[in-house]
């Protein structure tokens, strides 16, 4: 079965930001600084908890001085990713900067402004877009409003696109663009080296049936509105706090048959997928911490754990939500594998990869939880300052749900 995972993104960033006046005469409008940090790197980092690894920069104002703050940029994210520069021409409209990207693009990415955060679970795109029809353009993130006359709106029948309407009057409801796109490739051949994406492609691919929608819920700010802009500093540190659901694997999300290291024995635990995408529905991280010692023992290797860690992850976002990050020890004191005898402070009792997520995500201990099925599991929780539940079987789903409430 084919991955649901798209790990590219584009991201337009090469607009003048002419409605914030002198803040970006010399700083393209994605590199001001919200909440402490680029807002590029917050949008940066919301995307790369759905599997986005690659982000190809879209730019043409002041071009130079986002290049230049690219390694600052990816020294504030928690996971490694790659960021590169496509840097149009001429001023191409946002059409336009993915046509002359159009070498560079995968086969599906996702496209998204550089200007604004929309805090949703992209995991619920993925899984609708794994199952669209193969006459499918795209697929895009819509909100519903109660006062969308700052925004031009749209038009559904189903989850299909029909049109784009101008701004209503004030105080009209509505369902509007929140500009984050998944694309198939052959959008490319409808595109010009100047248009807009917005004014000139997606209507007449909508017009012709080809353009789906999802709606989302979840916080937005769109920076190149001055009063947003000024929210988002304060708005935009609550990412650092967001509630965290630390998974155990192995009697957990998947039966414990003893060292699974392939998905061929791989069994899912009854409900773990439906938790995982309530978890993810409702704003939470996800982390997996696992003890792997079958590494050390020579059962496999770590490929296969990073293989299965991979298609956990991509099976989540099947079913419309996500796994952030996941960390596993390989060590252990009596290993077969020379290299991997040791002991290791990852090594759950000790609460080493739980602590590590902490840092990398900047989380909160009193809004983490940890779901183990051992003693070590909870040790290493109340270790590491969070509050651990054993789960000792049945469904996960039921499980989690009030333990998630009780955390705020």
């Amino acid at each position: 079965m084919a991955s649901v995972t798209i790990t590219q993104c584009a991201v337009l960033a090469g607009g003048l930001g002419t409605r914030l006046g002198s803040l970006t005469e010399a700083t393209p409008k994605p590199l001001l600084t919200r909440g402490g940090r680029p807002f590029l790197a917050w949008l940066l980092r919301e995307l790369s908890r759905f599997g986005v690894t690659e982000f190809l920069l879209l730019t043409g104002h002041l071009s130079e001085e986002i290049e230049r703050a690219i390694p600052t940029i990816q020294a504030t994210l928690p996971r490694w990713v790659s960021i590169s520069i496509s840097r149009e021409p001429v001023r191409a409209g946002t059409g336009g900067a993915v046509f002359h990207a159009r070498d560079r693009l995968r086969e599906q990415f996702l496209l998204c402004n550089g200007d604004s955060l929309f805090d949703a679970n992209l995991g619920a795109l993925l899984a609708a877009a794994a199952a669209d029809p193969p006459d499918t353009v795209g697929r895009m993130l819509l909100r519903q409003l109660p006062d969308a006359s700052r925004s031009g709106v749209v038009t559904l029948d189903g989850d299909r696109v029909t049109t784009f309407q101008q701004r209503p009057p004030s105080g009209t409801p509505g369902i509007i663009n929140a500009g984050v796109y998944l694309f198939r490739r052959r959008l490319l051949d409808s595109l010009q080296p100047v248009c807009s994406l917005e004014a000139d492609i997606l209507p007449a691919h909508a017009a012709a049936g080809g353009l789906r929608g999802t709606l989302a819920d979840g916080y937005f700010r769109d920076i190149g509105v001055p009063e947003d802009f000024d929210r988002a500093d304060d708005e935009l540190r609550a990412l650092r706090g967001r509630r965290a659901l630390f998974l155990d694997r192995d009697g957990v999300i998947n039966v414990d048959h003893g060292h699974v290291g392939s998905r061929e024995r791989f069994e899912w635990i009854p409900g773990a997928l439906d938790a995982i995408r309530h978890a993810s529905a409702s704003g939470w991280h996800v982390f997996i911490v696992t003890n792997q010692s079958g590494v050390a023992r020579g059962f496999y290797d770590q490929a296969a754990v990073n293989d299965l860690l991979n298609w956990i992850a991509d099976e989540a976002r099947r079913r419309g939500g996500t796994i952030d990050d996941a960390r596993y020890c390989p060590f252990h004191p009596d290993a077969v594998v020379p290299e991997f005898r040791a002991l290791s402070d990852w090594r759950k009792p000790a609460p080493g990869m739980l602590l590590d997520l902490m840092r990398a995500w900047e989380l909160d201990p009193a809004r983490c939880v940890m779901i183990g099925d051992q003693d070590s599991d909870l040790q290493a929780s109340a270790a590491a300052g969070i509050t651990g539940y054993r789960f000792e079987g049945g469904n996960l789903l039921a499980f989690v749900n009030p333990i998630l409430d009780k955390v705020l």
